[in-house]
């Protein structure tokens, strides 16, 4: 039992690694069905004139821009805040050099969008050439968000250490792949 620790009002975890907890995953849940109701839905009630598609569009596309932006942001610093448990020196490595990261994955993001925009004013008479376009570019981001990930690994392990980079780069993953399937989930399937 040596290899189990057990923290006040924490659930019990493995001293080999470690894992988002309960909290963490449903504060998390709760921000990416927010953004899948504000992306997904169909219309959004205004008070007597109903708004055009495009206004739909580009309203559901701006409230989830804002909620991927500022909810997720938030309560991704919760969680990595309670997640990486660094000390107070780690912590004073740790932070800026997450927040050059976040700054450069924020770039990204808005390559992302761009072509999640191009692919919902195409959607319904998409050309081979524009979903070629578009399905090439979100690899291209994708890819450039792996070399970040891993450029950035390699300054926190040096600026603070290889575990704690490690640990990053897991919890990093986790949410990046919870954002990413609640995002591929709303967007219609090419036909």
């Amino acid at each position: 039992m040596n290899h189990l620790r057990r923290r006040p009002g924490r659930p019990v975890v493995s001293s080999g690694g470690r894992r988002l907890e309960r909290t963490a995953l449903v504060r998390l849940s709760s921000v990416l069905v927010c953004m899948g109701m504000a992306f997904g839905s169909g219309s959004l009630a205004v008070a007597q004139t109903p708004p055009s598609v495009s206004e739909t569009k580009e309203a559901n596309l701006k409230a989830y821009v804002d909620l991927l932006r500022v909810d997720l942001k938030k309560d991704k610093v919760a969680i990595l805040t309670d997640m990486m448990a660094l000390s107070g020196e780690e912590g004073a490595k740790f932070w800026p050099i997450y927040n050059d990261y976040d700054k450069e994955l924020s770039k990204l993001g808005d390559e992302r969008i761009a072509f999640i925009r191009m692919y919902a004013e195409n959607y319904g008479s998409i050309e081979d050439q524009k979903v070629t376009q578009i399905v090439n570019g979100m690899l291209d981001v994708e890819g450039r968000r792996n070399q970040l990930k891993k450029t950035y690994f390699h300054k926190m392990s040096q600026s603070v250490s290889p575990k704690v980079a490690a640990r990053f780069i897991q919890i990093e993953s986790q949410i990046e792949k919870l954002v990413d399937l609640q995002i591929a989930s709303s967007l219609p399937i090419v036909e």
